[in-house]
């Protein structure tokens, strides 16, 4: 008796085929995430001020993290494009952004009255947290320095589709390029020209407003993009272009935390506040923002006091 073939359905066949090649994939995805994860927290970042800067590290309480934006990392006598205090809540997992401005005249332990930014260029992190602790009872926990390309990669990975921005007029002076009026869509190194344009109609008060919109939009394109995934090539990037005392597993938990949006919408205040300065100038030092620091001491401590429920 002849033994009837059976008839080989193809169709069902592709189908399971392509079924379990998915399910291989997205096995291999997530043992190369974890890979990458387990290895980029075992690698130490680069620490080239941790040694001086006393900030309190060993704190359960809400964490405030001193971020720089400069033209290099650890070097004597750096200048600093960008000063900023990271407000991390673990309880609510809010961030907060405060936006200290370069040009207030401040105390600066030791060394008199002089513009905010010079203490960095005198003393590195350590004399810059003092200064902020001295002029506005700000504690500093932790710092993290940033180089300019390490921002330019940031952005590239994280979207890199670019970050839409609406430029008010055309930017060109000391940025390597020519950004034009009107709605851009704006890549890593344009976006970093953008944050760095020096020469604003609101002079440093623009280019301040100018950093937290970018950093905004940053987290919330991040969070949209789901980038948790993309947190290992980040910790991997940070360890070559951002100088740091704060630990992997910390960083990791915190942008995490950031990243998945348990945080909601991060609030935003420049330091100081409208009505709270006049514009003076001294010899030996030039233009300054003569602060009422009394005022802005208050105004600080109300929005990180406040929360976003």
């Amino acid at each position: 008796m002849a033994v009837r073939r059976r008839k080989v359905r193809w169709p069902r066949v592709f189908v399971a085929l392509m079924v379990i090649g998915i399910f291989v994939v997205g096995l291999v995805t997530i043992f190369q995430y974890i890979e990458g994860t387990y290895k980029a927290i075992n690698q130490p970042f680069k620490k080239a001020e941790a040694d001086t800067f006393q900030g309190e590290k060993d704190t359960t309480e809400e964490v405030n993290v001193l971020l720089l934006g400069s033209d290099s990392r650890g070097e004597q006598g750096a200048r600093t494009d960008t000063i900023m205090v990271a407000h991390y809540n673990p309880q609510s997992n809010n961030v907060k952004l405060v936006s200290f401005m370069r040009d207030m005249y401040v105390s600066i332990p030791d060394h008199g009255k002089q513009k905010l930014n010079a203490a960095y260029s005198i003393g590195g992190t350590e004399l810059l947290r003092k200064t902020i602790k001295l002029n506005f009872g700000l504690d500093i926990h932790h710092y993290a320095i940033v180089d300019f390309k390490g921002f330019e990669k940031a952005v590239e990975i994280l979207v890199p589709e670019g970050i839409e921005v609406d430029i008010p007029y055309e930017m060109s002076d000391g940025i390597g390029m020519t950004l034009e009026k009107g709605t851009q869509q704006l890549h890593g190194k344009e976006l970093l020209g953008y944050v760095r344009f020096r020469q604003d109609r609101l002079s440093d008060f623009g280019r301040v407003q100018r950093q937290q919109e970018v950093i905004s939009k940053l987290k919330d394109e991040a969070v949209s993009l789901n980038s948790v995934t993309k947190l290992p090539e980040m910790l991997d990037l940070l360890h070559t272009h951002i100088d740091t005392n704060i630990d992997s597993p910390t960083l990791l938990a915190i942008g995490k935390d950031v990243l998945t949006n348990q945080g909601g919408e991060m609030q935003t205040i420049r330091i100081p506040e409208d009505g709270s300065f006049k514009n003076e100038s001294y010899e030996g030092i030039g233009e300054v923002l003569e602060v009422d620091l009394d005022q802005n001491m208050d105004a600080l401590e109300d929005f990180l006091e406040s929360d976003l429920n």
